[in-house]
């Protein structure tokens, strides 16, 4: 048996960056101003921009870029590997990437996949975005539709 201890390893930060503990992330970057609640993991490969706040329970895989002055709900979940062959992708070369712009608030219990989400966009709690985004506007559901421009 293996067991590996959680922890911070290999994280690139900025000034004044707060990290609640319990937290997992590694080979990440965090921007000036970061805030990460307790139980969060965040995977390498993967940048948070500065001003930017992840809740707690939040799992952001490989191959994500969060905006700046950006809100992460709780228990928000991010995926990137979409299982194109029924079982789990060992390439990360080819999972896909997600990049969230500037000034994005993302409600508790939203899961976002293999997309892009303009600056400015509201994801409602629990939503499920199978899409790109690209108008600033009010989203939610499953999957994730326009309720209103901004």
């Amino acid at each position: 048996m293996e067991v590996r201890q959680t922890g911070v390893r290999n994280v690139t930060c900025g000034e004044n960056v707060v990290i609640y503990e319990p937290a997992n992330l590694y080979g990440c970057t965090l921007g000036e101003g970061v805030f990460v609640g307790p139980f969060v993991e965040i995977q390498g490969n993967t940048q948070i921009g500065n001003g930017s706040k992840i809740q707690s329970h939040t799992f952001i895989c490989e191959y994500v870029t969060v905006g700046e002055r950006c809100f992460i709900g709780h228990g928000v979940m991010f995926a990137n590997d979409m299982f194109r062959e029924g079982k789990p992708n060992p390439d990360r070369e080819s999972w896909g990437r997600i990049v969230i712009g500037n000034d994005v608030s993302i409600g508790s219990g939203a899961t976002i996949l293999a997309v892009t989400i303009c600056d400015g966009a509201v994801i409602g709690a629990g939503s499920v975005v199978t899409k790109s985004i690209t108008t600033k506007g009010v989203y939610a559901g499953n999957p994730a539709r326009l309720l209103r421009q901004l």
